[in-house]
């Protein structure tokens, strides 16, 4: 653990969402550099770091939350979608929610073996497992790894229920395992679209998949048979909001049967770090957007409370929630959304484990 943070000077940086390093909130210590520290056009690389875990599925009890289990391999998320929410759990580890974020990423090299003896558990109570709940499970460095494929490898084997969240095209990489899941009625998939508008997109999810890719593999899940649903997340007032019409005629056209929306919110250093963002990428909107998201939280960058975090409140919320209303029942979205079955579980035998 380290007990220092590196603060580094604001300037955009080719193929990254955040501009900076800033302080820790949980460390006393942090060092400035200097002009002459930087290079002229710095552009960090990634570095990928042993994470040890002892254990892979993740419980929560929060109540805006569709599920109480979840897994992923990897934290932090070479992706650096700006607005992340998931940025300040970084600074559990002694990291910056910044740049350490999308550069510094911790990988479970044993996630499927430790996922695999977690099920064999008696104490493990069949239920629907999101993958993704947090980071992006199929980030970049997922295809070489495939620990998160690996992960889908188990779930098939104990035919236990699976949602997936993703930006990623590669999810489309597994459509033979999720075949089989879909069977059991045991997947459902949701890719999220941000934007249509590619140059906002890259500016905003930096190494997500283009909008366009992300629409080709809601296409190919839909057509192999594979419940697939969107996620316009997160809507942005001022700068996305106007897009909502447009994105879910677009993925209900791409075959799309679900969708959901969770308008921006900001916690911690994600605001300072958002901030930063429209300063060098959207200066004269910045003011709008702002004022924008305080008229939907309550006259705050963040909202924490329950019920009113993932949806808003007042009379911009309001709009923004019959709007996407209005969409989807325009183009028949949510009207048959699937559930998922646990039904099917099985814990294999002895002489099926031994072919592992």
């Amino acid at each position: 653990m380290r007990n220092y943070n590196t603060v580094v000077t604001a300037e955009k940086r080719r193929g990254r969402g955040a501009a900076s390093n800033p302080a820790n909130r949980f460390e006393n210590l942090s060092y400035q550099t200097s002009d002459w520290d930087q290079p002229e056009d710095p552009s960090p690389q990634t570095v990928f770091l042993r994470d040890d875990t002892r254990t892979i599925i993740n419980y929560n009890d929060s109540p805006d939350v569709g599920f109480s289990a979840s897994i992923n391999p990897y934290r932090g998320c070479e992706h650096g979608c700006i607005y992340c929410f998931a940025r300040p759990n970084h600074e559990y580890l002694g990291f910056s929610s910044g740049l350490d974020f999308e550069t510094k990423i911790l990988v479970k090299e044993n996630a499927p073996e430790l996922l695999r003896r977690e099920l064999l558990s008696p104490k493990w109570e069949p239920q629907v497992i999101a993958v993704s709940g947090v980071t992006d499970a199929y980030q970049p460095i997922e295809r070489r790894l495939q620990l998160t494929r690996r992960c889908l490898e188990v779930l098939v084997e104990f035919q236990n229920p699976v949602v997936i969240i993703t930006k990623n095209e590669l999810v489309t990489r597994d459509i033979d395992l999720l075949g089989k899941l879909a069977h059991i009625d045991g997947v459902l998939v949701f890719v999220s679209v941000t934007s249509l508008e590619s140059e906002l997109a890259r500016e905003l999810e930096p190494r997500a998949s283009q909008p366009a890719r992300r629409l080709a593999a809601i296409e190919a899940l839909a057509a192999a048979g594979i419940p697939t649903g969107a996620l316009i997340a997160p809507v942005i007032p001022g700068l996305t909001d106007h897009e909502m019409p447009a994105i879910v005629s677009a993925v209900a056209r791409a075959g799309a049967i679900a969708a959901g929306y969770v308008p921006l919110r900001l916690p911690y250093g994600v605001a300072s770090l958002f901030d930063e963002w429209l300063t060098l990428h959207r200066p004269l909107q910045k003011d709008k957007i702002l004022n924008r998201i305080r008229d939907i939280r309550g006259g705050r960058l963040n909202d924490p409370n329950f019920g009113s975090r993932l949806h808003g409140h007042g009379p911009y919320a309001e709009h923004i929630s019959e709007l996407f209303e209005v969409c989807c029942r325009k183009a028949g979205l949510n009207s048959r959304r699937p559930n998922l079955s646990v039904m099917a579980f099985r814990r294999p035998g002895p002489a099926q484990m031994s072919l592992f």
